[in-house]
């Protein structure tokens, strides 16, 4: 499966942005999808992750009741609703992929990605 990110953008804090991820090939509905960001000078962080029967993870200390992540496996994308934006949330956010079906919570137990998106959020 390859994947591609898109969405991101600049706002202000409070706002909302929709992050989308679309993936190609025929066996994305196998695999646990997540969405991890990495902001200047931090490490790549676990966001939140869902898995093929919808099963979700979230990153609670930083994104619980704000973001909410969904796919679709018929048009194979991920997506991540991101609600009540704080400057915090500024990072480049990307999707990964993984198998098997299970939530990963580090970045060295995925091993598709995708570009990238940056998300800039204003004070």
């Amino acid at each position: 499966v390859q994947l591609q990110a898109s969405g991101g953008g600049l706002v202000q804090a409070g706002k909302s942005l929709r992050l989308s991820c679309a993936a190609s090939g025929r066996t994305f509905g196998t695999y646990a999808m997540a969405w991890f960001r990495q902001a200047p000078g931090k490490e790549r962080e676990f966001v939140a992750g869902i898995r093929a029967n919808g099963a979700i993870t979230y990153n609670t200390n930083s994104v619980k009741g704000r973001f909410t992540i969904s796919r679709d496996n018929a048009k194979n994308t991920l997506d991540l609703q991101m609600n009540s934006l704080k400057p915090e949330d500024t990072a480049v956010y990307v999707c990964a992929a993984r198998l098997p079906d299970t939530i990963g919570l580090g970045p060295y137990e995925y091993d598709v990605w995708g570009q990238g998106t940056l998300v800039t959020v204003s004070s």
